[in-house]
């Protein structure tokens, strides 16, 4: 079965003597110029609050949004940024008897880069520390937490494929994986990176430029692979289909070798694709799962609120990140 799961102009927000500035795409991708303008201070509603942006995340999802893949009725101009962190400086009654002034809180909302912003309280999740690792949990960390959890079905002692594995995403789904008891195997593109997949517990990197990942797979792994966290597209995707295990399940949340092309959707071959998938699961065919309303990333990110203060998890993230402080 398969799961389909810049230059910016610059508006400032005059707030007294200190002015706030925020990004605001002008036009679909990065070859639009930038201008700046100026309006007034949005102030608080009953349960908002605003607070000010101290790092931002830049992942896949903001480039899609910002070339108008995502959201086809988004015209220019429009906010861009999915993540933030910052500190609360300003409350609505409504929201004021979940949060302080002075809180640090994680955002999850469009409209992050910028230096302020106004959000919904219930969508705020309250972080220990102003720190950019919190940030990847907020889109990285919570796509692989809803699509392993929701559509993965993972069972103890099952092999798990994650293409793209030590990327923002995949390092998330590799270490969920093991601590669901599965076999992990991640693909990359460095002896580096592999090193990293084995110091954060994955059982068998694959550096596809030096070996044949689907002469690997089929050589290692006879029976299969149970479930695929496939992020790539292209010819990884065909080696994912081709290697899945009878009933396998294959998670698609992106692919990745098309963002460059002017659709950001890559050219795909899908004529054998149902025979592929109907020989993988011929008890199931395809209707053991249901089309699910999934509630969003705020509601999962819950269960990252504790992980936040207890989990080692964020000990394991790569030291090569480089956050934004605007």
């Amino acid at each position: 079965m398969i799961y389909l799961c810049i230059p910016f102009s610059h508006i400032c927000f005059c707030n007294q003597s200190k002015i706030k500035k925020k990004n605001k795409a002008s036009g679909f991708g990065a070859e639009q110029l930038s201008k700046i303008l100026k309006c007034s201070l949005l102030w608080v509603s009953v349960k908002t609050m605003n607070y000010d942006i101290i790092f931002v995340g830049i992942n896949a999802s903001d480039i899609n949004y910002s070339a108008g893949r995502y959201d086809p009725t988004v015209k220019p101009p429009f906010d861009a940024g999915f993540e933030g962190i910052g500190e609360v400086v300003g409350l609505g009654l409504g929201a004021s008897s979940d949060y302080t002034i002075g809180d640090t809180v994680a955002y999850f909302r469009n409209g992050a880069f910028a230096e302020y912003t106004i959000a919904p309280a219930k969508e705020c999740i309250r972080v220990p520390l102003v720190k950019p690792e919190f940030l990847t949990l907020l889109v990285s960390g919570a796509t692989a937490y809803i699509a392993l959890k929701r559509l993965g079905d993972l069972t103890k002692g099952e092999t798990v494929l994650v293409t793209a594995a030590a990327g923002g995403t995949g390092q998330f789904a590799v270490q969920f994986a093991k601590q669901a008891g599965c076999h992990v195997i991640g693909t990359c593109s460095t002896n580096e990176k592999a090193g990293f997949l084995k110091s954060i517990g994955c059982d068998r990197p694959i550096n596809y430029k030096e070996e044949n990942l689907g002469e690997t797979l089929r050589k290692e792994y006879p029976k299969g692979i149970d479930v695929v966290y496939e992020s790539i597209g292209g010819s990884i995707l065909d080696v994912a289909v081709n290697c899945l295990a009878q009933k396998g399940r294959l998670i698609v949340i992106g692919f990745i070798s098309g963002y460059q092309s002017a659709s950001g959707i890559p050219a795909f071959k899908g004529a054998t694709l149902p025979v592929k998938l109907l020989q993988k699961s011929p008890v199931t065919l395809f209707c053991n799962k249901k089309t699910q309303n999934i509630s969003g990333p705020p509601t999962h990110l819950k269960v990252f609120e504790t992980w936040c203060h207890y989990t080692s998890m964020l000990l394991a993230l790569s030291s090569t990140l480089s956050p934004i402080n605007i």
